[in-house]
């Protein structure tokens, strides 16, 4: 993926003022433990985008590639079409076609709240609490672990040699995974066929990859230490080179397993408190999800690329809502086209249950 060529000369993004205006930017640079899968879904927009626009010509045939996608996404470019909890908040500026979930539309934007890392321990310890006493989803051996989300992702359009930002709106995404992993469906109308496809761990040589931290199972992450310091120093370790930074990619990987995963509740709390060691990290007081609830985020900008991701929690009850990475560096990456504000991805995670079958909906998410 590319990197930012430029940086903010005196002011770091995250003291910016809230109302500062906003200049140029660019495509966000992706932690290597995602840059496979956003590389994939890229490549698919531009194509599709280039065949629409392009004369019909002969294509010779070419081999499928193997599809190993596991159940996690990670941070692709944002989002279009907004729903109406969101236009109604005016929490993002959007445009588009309209029509279907996953229209092309311009680049999401918000609002660039200032992050501040004053209160971020008092703030982490609340969440852990709020964790500690949360119920707890029971899964019995032989379910299936059923997440559904709210998503939207913007992207970059090249047809030819003009490059554009486009992005899909913010559509319903469907994950199912069997504790060990063997067995998954994906149904997220951006990214995958009509009535989704299989996940399976095959990698390219046909051989079945083992969970790891950046492709957990349900029975992997029960393995996991949960004493915070032992957790994140086997985070750095195991995600060693990996990544803009080792801090940095300690922040993406501890996001994604809170995100599209369902951790036992001694390493939920455990993962927060180990947030907590991780240099960088600071608050949102305000930050927004995909489906236009507020709460305050922990977040962690990438000095790279410039893009900040962002965990949001209910400012009262600190349950989690899902998370968002912003822009805040001018002109970043290679078309020098996302401007600070720009929304590269969001989301809301809805529901987490346990089911019985491959594909059930649990009935509260019918």
């Amino acid at each position: 993926m590319r990197q930012f060529r430029s940086r903010h000369a005196r002011l770091t993004p995250d003291e910016w003022p809230e109302g500062e205006p906003l200049l140029s930017l660019a495509e966000a640079d992706l932690p290597a433990g995602r840059h496979a899968f956003h590389k994939e879904e890229l490549m698919a927009f531009i194509e599709q985008d280039t065949r629409d626009t392009a004369p019909a010509a002969p294509v010779p045939p070419a081999a499928a590639p193997v599809r190993g996608r596991f159940a996690r996404r990670a941070v692709l470019l944002p989002v279009a079409a907004c729903s109406l909890a969101l236009a109604a908040a005016a929490v993002l500026t959007l445009g588009g076609s309209g029509g279907g979930e996953t229209d092309t539309g311009p680049a999401l934007t918000a609002p660039l709240g200032t992050g501040t890392s004053e209160g971020v321990p008092q703030l982490l310890q609340r969440i852990s609490l709020a964790s500690a006493k949360a119920p707890r989803i029971t899964v019995r051996p032989g379910q299936y672990v059923y997440i559904e989300s709210k998503v939207g992702t913007t992207y970059e359009k090249t047809v030819g040699d003009k490059t554009t930002l486009a992005s899909h709106g913010i559509h319903r995404r469907q994950v199912w995974n069997s504790t060990d992993g063997s067995q998954g469906w994906l149904i997220d109308p951006a990214v995958s066929p009509p009535g989704g496809e299989k996940l399976d761990r095959i990698n390219e040589k046909g051989e079945r990859q083992p969970a790891y931290l950046n492709a957990p199972t349900y029975d992997y992450l029960a393995t996991l230490p949960t004493e915070p310091d032992a957790l994140l120093a086997k985070i750095y370790k195991e995600t060693e080179g990996m990544g803009n930074s080792p801090e940095q990619q300690a922040f993406t990987t501890i996001g994604d397993l809170l995100r599209e995963s369902l951790p036992p509740a001694a390493l939920n709390t455990a993962l927060y408190k180990a947030a907590a060691k991780i240099p960088g990290v600071v608050q949102v007081k305000d930050a927004v999800d995909a489906v236009g609830r507020h709460g305050v985020a922990v977040a962690r900008m990438d000095e790279t690329s410039g893009a900040r991701t962002e965990w949001i929690f209910d400012a009262k009850t600190y349950v989690y809502l899902g998370e968002r990475t912003i822009q805040v560096r001018p002109d970043g990456g290679e078309s020098g086209l996302l401007q600070p504000g720009t929304v590269i991805h969001t989301e809301a995670v809805t529901l987490r249950q346990a089911v019985d079958e491959l594909k059930e909906l649990p009935s509260s998410g019918a």
